[in-house]
């Protein structure tokens, strides 16, 4: 590709062809601010924070959106821009509600740090009208709080380009926008699929999950209650961003000796689950495939991507897995199995989960989730919530010593680890769907062409004489356009993955919050989903069929996979709803 030269605070800078000058700067090293800008989803140059000077042109220009040419002078920090900056800061304080001390995002809030780096406090703004909003409450997993809104659209970019959903958009004109719903619904009357995604983009603490840290410190105190808690594979590869660790390190052990001081009875592993989801998932292909039942196949694991589903493709839903997601199956086997081999009453156990996802949230509310006649899942929180309890706990999370999970629900196989990376459940499937078809042990166990972040994925694998045809779609644009296809007849597929977040759970709606600064220039999805790649690489057994701590479930419990007990307990049904809600 061509190179342009230019010159940027003086300094020779040379950049691909149709680059912005926000990009050629990045490659320089110099940072432009920004607000609203998310790469290839919110190009909108709105926010005027990256506005610099172009020798030639009149009047500033916003960098996000301006493209360089050759010779191109370009200045990104004269005392002309810094007044222009600062007198944007201001006027968005103007109307915003400054209460920082209890907000979510204190500390890193995009909005605060500009405030702190220009210079601009909470009294330095113009005084006069500003607005007022109730809080929409209405979802089950977000509080919308539009008194901090500062009306950047990226929440509504990432709604509606990465997820096709738009639910979300600007209502009113002038001094009256806000971001809502149409016809001043609350979230939670739309067809919402509590993603999450708009919450991650959010520069602000406009968005935010609900937090339920509080019940979890109430239950642990009450002596009649038994807390067990399980935590999903993609939490073990965010956390310890929330405690200053590099994107991408494993705090598998630091999470779990916190888990224990913060004072859960059991510590288990949501991969000990996801190896058995894969057990029943896979008898169901496999059940399909030879007995003619519907296909494709379509898992089941991520609650945005089914209530998507249920929603938008109503009349596919019979193509789902009924399998439960790995949270829930947990949640089935620990008011079971466990209860029953522990001797506790299942209603006295209260079960916790940590996730990468608010649809979780959404997911234990759901019908038919209650295999012992009580919620699988009493709780759901997200990867930012475990870090907010760790911190109020008091508990120095670097200091601590590396800790296993608690047996025999903490056993876990590779397989079940890489059920955070997009393809993972994939994979997982395909390595004990392959060995079960074939009889034969894989001699290699890496599906190389559904690994990647690539938006859909696809692969033939030719399987004891029969071509298995699988795809892989993560992100919910993503997904519609796939099984545009399937219903259309232009593509014909046995499996398919889909995940409801970009990138698989890694990126879910509930990991800790990453920056536009960071976000625009790195890749977060790979970055986490390595962490999960070489801890299946690590593990003794990577296959889910030999976990010996599920072997031993379907021995004393279940029976076999696809048994009749292990259909009452482990699966479940779906609901056809209306695009309104």
């Amino acid at each position: 590709m061509e190179n342009i030269n230019l010159k940027i605070n003086g300094l020779e800078v040379s950049a691909p062809a149709g680059s912005t000058i926000l990009e050629a700067a990045h490659l320089a090293g110099i940072r432009i601010p920004t607000l609203c800008y998310l790469k290839e989803i919110n190009e909108i140059g709105a926010c005027r924070m990256c506005v610099v000077e172009v020798k030639g042109a009149k009047n500033l220009v916003a960098a996000c959106v301006y493209p360089i040419n050759e010779g191109m002078e370009v200045w990104t920090n004269t005392p002309r821009l810094i007044k222009s900056r600062r007198r944007t800061l201001q006027l968005l304080l103007s109307n915003h509600d400054k209460k920082c001390l209890s907000c979510v995002r204190s500390g890193k809030c995009e909005l605060q740090q500009l405030c702190q780096e220009y210079g601009v406090d909470d009294e330095d703004y113009f005084q006069g009208e500003s607005n007022h909003y109730e809080l929409d409450t209405s979802a089950a997993h977000m509080i919308r709080d539009n008194n901090k809104c500062i009306l950047c659209r990226r929440c509504v970019a990432v709604c509606e380009k990465t997820q096709g959903i738009g639910v979300i958009g600007p209502n009113n004109r002038g001094f009256a926008t806000f971001i809502g719903s149409p016809f001043g619904m609350g979230l939670g009357q739309t067809s919402c699929v509590s993603c999450g995604q708009c919450i991650a983009v959010c520069p602000t603490g406009a968005l935010y999950e609900k937090d339920y840290t509080d019940q979890i410190l109430e239950a642990i105190a009450d002596p009649d209650k038994y807390v067990v808690v399980q935590t999903a594979p993609s939490v073990r590869a965010g956390l310890g961003e929330e405690f200053g660790y590099p994107m991408g390190t494993d705090v598998e052990g630091k999470m779990v000796a916190a888990l224990r001081r913060i004072g859960f009875d059991k510590v288990f592993d949501t991969d000990w689950a996801a190896d058995l989801t894969i057990m029943e998932e896979a008898t169901e292909l496999l059940d399909r495939i030879q007995n003619g039942g519907v296909l494709p196949l379509i898992t089941s694991c991520s609650p945005g991507w089914i209530k998507y589903c249920e929603h938008y493709f109503p009349d596919m839903t019979e193509n789902l897995s009924s399998c439960k997601s790995p949270q829930q199956m947990f949640g089935a086997m620990l008011k079971t199995y466990f209860a029953e081999k522990e001797g506790i009453d299942p209603k006295k156990i209260v079960s916790v989960s940590v996730m990468p996802c608010t649809a979780k949230k959404f997911e234990i509310g759901r019908d038919d989730q209650n295999a012992a006649g009580v919620p699988d899942v009493d709780i759901a929180i997200t990867t930012r919530e475990l870090a907010r309890l760790i911190r109020r706990c008091g508990i120095s999370f670097t200091a601590l010593p590396d800790e296993k999970f608690d047996d025999p629900m903490g056993e876990s196989t590779g397989a079940g680890v890489i059920f955070g990376a997009t393809g993972g459940v994939m994979e997982a499937a395909l390595r004990t769907a392959v060995e079960t078809l074939t009889g034969e042990e894989l001699a290699k166990l890496e599906f190389a062409d559904v690994r990647g972040t690539k938006g859909i994925k696809e692969a033939s694998y030719n399987v004891a004489g029969m071509d298995i045809k699988v795809a892989v779609a993560s992100g919910l644009a993503n997904a519609r356009t796939l099984l545009n296809r399937v219903k259309s007849g232009e593509a014909q597929y046995h499996f398919i993955e889909i995940m409801g977040c970009p990138g698989g759970c890694v990126n879910g709606g509930g990991q800790p919050q990453v920056s536009g600064e960071v976000r625009n220039f790195t890749d977060v999805r790979a970055i986490r989903a390595g962490v999960l790649y070489r801890n299946d690489e690590a593990k003794a057994i990577r296959k889910s069929h030999e976990n010996p701590a599920i072997r031993k479930l379907y021995e004393e419990y279940l029976g076999e996979p696809g048994s009749h007990k292990a259909h009452e307990y482990l699966h479940t049904t779906y609901v056809k709803r209306t695009i309104n809600g």
